[in-house]
């Protein structure tokens, strides 16, 4: 499945309601398929505004969240990020079709990011549904801290 996302500087805002915010609590545990075993099923492809992540899978949730974990380390070295149980944080989002989905899944992290200052080293999608558009995840990691972390681009 091939997935992409390109970001313009017209980026198109999506509402975030209380649920969607955000939040830190007790996640399921990480799923042994994105253990320390894992390989990436994403890559960068050259585009002229941004980036461009083209991620794949045996699902379209995992597709998308390859996605994630693409972006995410693009804005950092993944391996660098440690998995810290107390920072694990979850959110959902919504979109009218499967591109604003993926639009605004990839947002909800970046949005904890720019808040929080969350990286995920690892994202696990609870709840994928495809008919309503709608997505709840948890991303694995920790908070960026640039002693530690490579600076790469949000």
């Amino acid at each position: 499945l091939d997935m992409e996302r390109r970001v313009s500087s017209k980026r198109r805002r999506f509402a975030r309601s209380d649920e969607a915010k955000p939040s830190k609590l007790v996640a399921p545990p990480l799923p042994a398929r994105l253990d320390s075993a894992y390989e990436a099923a994403y890559e960068y492809l050259d585009h002229t505004a941004d980036i461009q992540v083209h991620s794949w899978g045996p699902t379209l949730a995992r597709a998308f969240e390859e996605a994630a974990i693409g972006m995410f380390g693009y804005m950092t070295e993944l391996d660098k990020i440690d998995i810290d149980s107390a920072m694990t944080t979850r959110i959902s989002a919504s979109g009218h079709d499967l591109p604003s989905l993926l639009f605004a899944f990839l947002d909800e992290f970046l949005y904890s990011f720019s808040t929080t200052l969350f990286v995920a080293k690892r994202v696990f999608i609870t709840t994928f549904d495809e008919q309503e558009f709608k997505i709840e995840a948890f991303g694995y990691g920790e908070n960026f801290d640039l002693s530690r972390h490579p600076q790469g681009t949000e």
